[in-house]
């Protein structure tokens, strides 16, 4: 037996895929980190509009949710995420959970 890495088909040392590999994966991962960071940047937006929202609906004491609204903005999505295809039901359940997160800060608001 030898300590000379083995040579898969294809003529790279398993060393060398490794090497390969490991730089592709450091790269992906960096793209996935920014598009991460620039998802977080776009949430903090978007709630600084919600919560803009929220203090216009509580000085006029409209509710803090608004079903029609949502059932637009989830069809809408939806929509979006078929074109883009992404599974509409994961884009469903990614709004509804930023609905509830919506609608909380709205009744809080509304409270204060």
């Amino acid at each position: 037996m030898t300590d000379q890495p083995q040579t898969p088909p294809g003529g790279n040392s398993v060393d060398e895929v490794d090497q390969e590999v490991q730089a592709e994966l450091t790269r992906l991962r960096q793209s996935i980190d920014n598009i991460d960071a620039a998802v977080v940047h776009m949430l903090a937006e978007r709630f600084k509009a919600t919560q803009q929202v929220g203090r216009l609906k509580a000085r006029h004491k409209l509710p803090p949710a608004d079903p029609g609204r949502e059932r637009q903005q989830i069809e809408r999505l939806r929509g979006l995420a078929s074109e883009a295809h992404l599974d509409p039901v994961f884009a469903e359940k990614f709004l509804n959970f930023i609905i509830a997160e919506v609608i909380r800060h709205h009744e809080a608001i509304a409270r204060s």
